[in-house]
């Protein structure tokens, strides 16, 4: 009797131990080579919309993008591309350009934010739209995935997006 209070005793000691450590995840779990997943990764950002000062002829908005602790560093290059605008999960239908220079690199991760602008003419056109959802480009092409970010803006025909540039 004795020694199988001693063996449930320990047991119970392994089984709790190993659910304590069980529940003491990583940030994010490294890979299998040790590294941790890239920020430029769509599930490993956050992005979101806010309203910039505007041009002459054009209202602005920011794309900020953060990344938290735990993803490694990544490069991203010119401006994304598959851009959509949605409102209410319907798209708005405005087809998007791109401006400035594509080529120039800059670094993404935990501490680093990276931005790009929505530019858009003041036609008296423009619809609401609460959504957009982009591919991210890194210097030798797309990054896979849709990325996605949340705030209140309007989009009208004409609408351009930059490239993403350091700083939040």
């Amino acid at each position: 009797m004795r020694m199988n209070r001693k063996f449930t005793a320990v047991a119970a000691a392994a089984l709790m131990t190993g659910a304590v450590g069980a529940g003491a995840a990583q940030a994010s779990p490294a890979t299998a080579d040790g590294v941790a997943p890239s920020a430029c990764r769509p599930a490993n950002h956050l992005a979101k919309i806010t309203a910039g000062p505007a041009s002459s002829g054009h209202s602005h908005y920011r794309v900020t993008l953060t990344a938290p602790r735990g993803y490694e560093p990544c490069e991203l290059a010119g401006s994304p591309t598959d851009v959509r605008f949605s409102n209410h999960g319907a798209d708005v239908g405005i087809a998007v350009g791109h401006y400035g220079d594509q080529t120039t690199v800059v670094t993404f991760g935990p501490g680093r934010p990276v931005h790009f602008d929505i530019q858009v003419p003041d036609n008296g056109r423009s619809v609401a739209a609460q959504e957009a959802s982009f591919t991210l480009r890194a210097p030798d092409g797309e990054i896979p995935g849709t990325s996605f970010a949340d705030g209140r803006l309007n989009v009208a025909a004409g609408t351009v997006v930059g490239p993403v540039e350091r700083g939040a």
